[in-house]
């Protein structure tokens, strides 16, 4: 049953004004909007229309809902594209739209810690500061490694580090465009002292929350993707997608989907 809808005209004065204040404060400060990576030349008003119904996604978005107010089959198309800018084979990936980078990378890790029960996390300096959170949130067992100054992973202290714990099962939290430096961790690297160490059991997640919508779209980039041997990726949506609202993308290969 629906319930009346609310307009404008039933807001109260002081909401009104409040509202009006805030939109003003907000055409001000986007003429002097510097220094973040964030695109804000984008137009969604074709989309407004659908705000005035209760849309929700909830669920596997391959799934059919008990929700029929829906866009799963948007949400779908928009993860194939994801996964042809991350050249994962089709049909290999699971994934769905997030509300950020940070999302992203809590499924990702979440993903590593249930295929790799007491497994450690190696993560640069340079990374994200909400890695260090969602590993508190997920109780993994984690050592940071040291960052080149460029901001890459610098990989001789993680090799030394992983020769030192071979016993535990690694997983690579890799940057893929530090917040700061847009530097890149050296995924072709990680892999060879994979492979030097012998280190079969391994996961490699990729937050890719900045570089992820970059990369796909220059020449000749750094091994970065699922082509690369990465296992699970996460993009942020309010970056060079400019979404003005909650948004992101994460995907994982199919087979270790939970």
């Amino acid at each position: 049953m629906r319930s009346q809808k609310l307009s404008e005209q039933d807001l109260s004065t002081p909401d009104r004004q409040k509202l009006d204040r805030f939109y003003e404060e907000v055409q001000v400060e986007s003429k002097r909007f510097l220094g973040y990576p964030c695109n804000g030349l984008f137009d969604y008003s074709p989309l407004f229309r659908f705000l005035q119904y209760p849309l929700n996604n909830v669920g596997d978005p391959y799934l059919p809902s008990n929700y029929h107010l829906n866009t799963h089959a948007f949400e779908c198309e928009v993860l194939e594209i994801f996964q042809t800018l991350t050249e994962a084979p089709a049909g290999s990936t699971w994934g769905y739209v997030t509300n950020g980078g940070t999302e992203g990378n809590h499924y990702g890790l979440f993903l590593a810690r249930e295929l790799l029960p007491g497994g450690m996390v190696y993560y640069s300096q340079d990374a994200h500061y909400s890695i260090d959170k969602i590993l508190r949130c997920l109780n993994l067992r984690s050592i940071m490694i040291r960052s080149h100054p460029d901001g890459r992973m610098d990989l001789e202290d993680l090799r030394e580090t992983l020769r030192i714990h071979r016993d535990v099962p690694p997983i690579v939290c890799a940057t893929i465009g530090t917040t700061m430096k847009g530097a890149v961790d050296d995924i072709a690297g990680i892999q060879d002292i994979f492979r030097d160490l012998a280190i079969h059991r391994h996961y490699i997640h990729a937050d890719a929350a900045l570089g992820g919508m970059m990369l796909p779209f220059v020449d000749n980039p750094p091994p970065w993707n699922f082509k690369a041997g990465i296992d699970s990726i996460s993009i942020s949506g309010h970056k060079m997608v400019g979404s003005p609202i909650p948004c992101g993308v994460g995907l994982a290969k199919r087979a270790m989907w939970i």
